[in-house]
Protein backbone atom coordinates (compact mmCIF):
# COMPACT_ATOMS: atom_id res chain seq x y z
CA UNK A 1 0.00 0.00 0.00
CA UNK A 2 2.83 2.42 0.91
CA UNK A 3 4.61 1.77 -2.40
CA UNK A 4 1.38 2.32 -4.28
CA UNK A 5 0.76 5.65 -2.55
CA UNK A 6 4.33 6.73 -3.24
CA UNK A 7 4.05 5.68 -6.88
CA UNK A 8 0.81 7.66 -7.30
CA UNK A 9 2.37 10.69 -5.66
CA UNK A 10 5.49 10.54 -7.82
CA UNK A 11 3.31 10.22 -10.90
CA UNK A 12 1.56 13.43 -9.84
CA UNK A 13 4.76 15.41 -9.36
CA UNK A 14 6.20 14.36 -12.69
CA UNK A 15 2.97 15.14 -14.50
CA UNK A 16 3.11 18.53 -12.83
CA UNK A 17 6.37 19.15 -14.66
CA UNK A 18 4.70 18.92 -18.06
CA UNK A 19 1.48 20.70 -17.20
CA UNK A 20 2.83 24.21 -17.65
CA UNK A 21 1.14 24.96 -20.94
CA UNK A 22 -1.51 27.61 -20.32
CA UNK A 23 0.01 29.61 -17.47
CA UNK A 24 -1.42 32.67 -15.78
CA UNK A 25 1.12 34.94 -14.11
CA UNK A 26 1.21 38.66 -13.45
CA UNK A 27 4.96 39.03 -13.83
CA UNK A 28 7.34 36.20 -14.72
CA UNK A 29 11.08 36.53 -14.15
CA UNK A 30 13.77 34.96 -16.30
CA UNK A 31 13.86 31.99 -13.94
CA UNK A 32 10.25 31.13 -14.68
CA UNK A 33 10.59 31.99 -18.35
CA UNK A 34 13.54 29.62 -18.80
CA UNK A 35 11.63 26.83 -17.06
CA UNK A 36 8.59 27.47 -19.23
CA UNK A 37 10.67 27.36 -22.44
CA UNK A 38 11.84 23.86 -21.55
CA UNK A 39 8.34 22.68 -20.64
CA UNK A 40 6.83 24.11 -23.82
CA UNK A 41 9.45 22.18 -25.78
CA UNK A 42 8.46 19.00 -23.92
CA UNK A 43 4.80 19.59 -24.73
CA UNK A 44 5.66 20.07 -28.39
CA UNK A 45 7.53 16.76 -28.47
CA UNK A 46 4.90 14.64 -26.71
CA UNK A 47 2.13 16.05 -28.92
CA UNK A 48 4.06 15.89 -32.20
CA UNK A 49 2.53 13.22 -34.50
CA UNK A 50 5.92 12.48 -36.02
CA UNK A 51 7.44 11.65 -32.64
CA UNK A 52 4.45 9.49 -31.76
CA UNK A 53 5.62 7.17 -34.54
CA UNK A 54 9.18 6.99 -33.19
CA UNK A 55 9.26 6.28 -29.44
CA UNK A 56 13.06 6.00 -29.36
CA UNK A 57 13.62 9.43 -30.90
CA UNK A 58 10.88 10.94 -28.74
CA UNK A 59 12.36 9.67 -25.48
CA UNK A 60 15.85 10.72 -26.50
CA UNK A 61 14.62 14.29 -27.07
CA UNK A 62 12.85 14.26 -23.71
CA UNK A 63 16.01 13.07 -21.95
CA UNK A 64 17.97 15.85 -23.62
CA UNK A 65 15.53 18.55 -22.54
CA UNK A 66 15.20 17.42 -18.95
CA UNK A 67 18.94 16.91 -18.69
CA UNK A 68 19.36 20.62 -19.36
CA UNK A 69 16.72 21.78 -16.88
CA UNK A 70 16.97 19.23 -14.03
CA UNK A 71 19.94 19.14 -11.68
CA UNK A 72 20.32 15.41 -11.09
CA UNK A 73 23.50 15.86 -9.07
CA UNK A 74 21.74 18.10 -6.55
CA UNK A 75 18.80 15.68 -6.43
CA UNK A 76 21.17 12.83 -5.56
CA UNK A 77 23.16 14.83 -2.99
CA UNK A 78 19.94 15.59 -1.14
CA UNK A 79 18.49 12.12 -1.57
CA UNK A 80 21.58 10.33 -0.23
CA UNK A 81 22.17 13.00 2.45
CA UNK A 82 25.12 12.01 4.68
CA UNK A 83 25.76 8.89 2.60
CA UNK A 84 26.81 11.13 -0.29
CA UNK A 85 29.87 12.28 1.67
CA UNK A 86 31.01 8.68 2.11
CA UNK A 87 30.96 7.89 -1.59
CA UNK A 88 33.98 7.91 -3.88
CA UNK A 89 33.94 10.08 -7.04
CA UNK A 90 33.29 6.96 -9.09
CA UNK A 91 30.41 5.88 -6.87
CA UNK A 92 28.88 9.35 -7.07
CA UNK A 93 28.97 9.39 -10.86
CA UNK A 94 27.48 5.90 -10.99
CA UNK A 95 24.63 6.80 -8.64
CA UNK A 96 23.80 10.02 -10.48
CA UNK A 97 23.55 8.00 -13.70
CA UNK A 98 21.30 5.40 -12.08
CA UNK A 99 19.08 8.04 -10.48
CA UNK A 100 18.71 9.82 -13.79
CA UNK A 101 17.78 6.60 -15.57
CA UNK A 102 15.25 5.78 -12.87
CA UNK A 103 13.42 9.08 -13.32
CA UNK A 104 13.63 9.10 -17.09
CA UNK A 105 12.48 5.54 -17.60
CA UNK A 106 9.80 5.67 -14.90
CA UNK A 107 8.05 8.69 -16.29
CA UNK A 108 8.54 8.58 -20.04
CA UNK A 109 5.13 6.96 -20.36
CA UNK A 110 3.57 9.51 -18.00
CA UNK A 111 4.86 12.37 -20.13
CA UNK A 112 3.56 10.78 -23.30
CA UNK A 113 0.04 10.60 -21.85
CA UNK A 114 -0.04 14.37 -21.30
CA UNK A 115 -3.42 16.12 -21.19
CA UNK A 116 -4.13 19.85 -21.05
CA UNK A 117 -4.47 21.44 -17.62
CA UNK A 118 -4.51 25.05 -16.49
CA UNK A 119 -1.55 26.27 -14.47
CA UNK A 120 -1.65 29.39 -12.33
CA UNK A 121 1.64 30.92 -11.20
CA UNK A 122 1.24 32.28 -7.70
CA UNK A 123 4.65 33.49 -6.65
CA UNK A 124 8.37 33.36 -7.22
CA UNK A 125 10.91 33.76 -4.43
CA UNK A 126 14.67 34.10 -4.83
CA UNK A 127 17.14 33.89 -1.97
CA UNK A 128 20.78 33.84 -2.96
CA UNK A 129 21.44 30.80 -5.13
CA UNK A 130 18.03 29.26 -4.42
CA UNK A 131 14.64 29.98 -5.97
CA UNK A 132 11.10 28.76 -5.43
CA UNK A 133 8.32 28.96 -8.04
CA UNK A 134 4.88 28.39 -6.55
CA UNK A 135 2.07 27.24 -8.82
CA UNK A 136 -1.31 25.58 -8.81
CA UNK A 137 -2.64 22.97 -11.22
CA UNK A 138 -6.31 23.66 -11.87
CA UNK A 139 -8.31 20.56 -12.77
CA UNK A 140 -12.02 20.00 -13.13
CA UNK A 141 -12.18 18.12 -9.84
CA UNK A 142 -9.28 19.55 -7.84
CA UNK A 143 -6.63 22.22 -7.35
CA UNK A 144 -3.11 20.97 -6.64
CA UNK A 145 -0.32 23.07 -5.16
CA UNK A 146 3.02 22.48 -6.87
CA UNK A 147 6.29 24.17 -5.87
CA UNK A 148 9.45 24.01 -7.96
CA UNK A 149 12.76 24.38 -6.14
CA UNK A 150 15.70 25.58 -8.23
CA UNK A 151 19.42 25.98 -7.60
CA UNK A 152 21.72 28.40 -9.41
CA UNK A 153 24.82 26.55 -10.52
CA UNK A 154 27.32 28.24 -12.83
CA UNK A 155 24.77 30.93 -13.67
CA UNK A 156 21.99 28.50 -14.66
CA UNK A 157 18.83 27.87 -12.65
CA UNK A 158 17.90 24.18 -12.61
CA UNK A 159 15.22 22.22 -10.76
CA UNK A 160 16.37 20.02 -7.88
CA UNK A 161 13.07 19.24 -6.13
CA UNK A 162 9.29 19.24 -6.56
CA UNK A 163 6.87 19.73 -3.72
CA UNK A 164 3.33 18.48 -4.33
CA UNK A 165 0.77 19.44 -1.71
CA UNK A 166 3.64 20.13 0.74
CA UNK A 167 5.26 16.74 0.11
CA UNK A 168 8.80 16.76 -1.28
CA UNK A 169 10.00 14.30 -3.91
CA UNK A 170 13.52 14.45 -2.49
CA UNK A 171 12.38 13.71 1.05
CA UNK A 172 10.51 10.66 -0.20
CA UNK A 173 13.57 9.33 -2.00
CA UNK A 174 15.80 10.12 0.99
CA UNK A 175 13.48 8.13 3.23
CA UNK A 176 13.57 5.13 0.88
CA UNK A 177 17.33 5.26 0.32
CA UNK A 178 18.15 5.65 4.02
CA UNK A 179 16.03 2.65 4.98
CA UNK A 180 17.59 0.44 2.31
CA UNK A 181 21.16 1.47 3.21
CA UNK A 182 20.53 0.81 6.90
CA UNK A 183 18.91 -2.54 6.22
CA UNK A 184 21.20 -3.81 3.45
CA UNK A 185 24.09 -1.48 2.56
CA UNK A 186 24.94 1.17 -0.01
CA UNK A 187 25.82 -1.56 -2.51
CA UNK A 188 22.43 -3.10 -1.75
CA UNK A 189 20.76 0.17 -2.73
CA UNK A 190 22.72 0.29 -5.99
CA UNK A 191 21.67 -3.28 -6.76
CA UNK A 192 18.02 -2.42 -6.11
CA UNK A 193 18.23 0.60 -8.40
CA UNK A 194 19.81 -1.43 -11.18
CA UNK A 195 17.14 -4.11 -10.84
CA UNK A 196 14.33 -1.55 -10.76
CA UNK A 197 15.60 0.09 -13.94
CA UNK A 198 15.67 -3.27 -15.70
CA UNK A 199 12.17 -4.08 -14.43
CA UNK A 200 10.86 -0.77 -15.76
CA UNK A 201 12.48 -1.39 -19.13
CA UNK A 202 10.89 -4.83 -19.36
CA UNK A 203 7.40 -4.09 -18.05
CA UNK A 204 7.14 -0.31 -17.60
CA UNK A 205 6.68 -0.63 -13.85
CA UNK A 206 6.66 2.10 -11.19
CA UNK A 207 9.79 3.45 -9.52
CA UNK A 208 9.24 2.40 -5.90
CA UNK A 209 12.11 0.26 -4.62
Amino acid sequence: MANKRLSNWLCSWFLAVVLILAPSMVSASQITEDLKVTIDAVIKIVTDPNYKKDATARREKLRELFGKRFNYKQMVIRSLAKDWDERTPEEREQFIGLFRQLLEKSYAGKLESYKDEKIVYLDEQVKGEYALVKTQIIRNDATIDVDYKLFNEDGEWRVYDFVIERVSMIRNYRSQFTKIIRKDSYSGLVAKLEKKIKDIESKDGDDSL
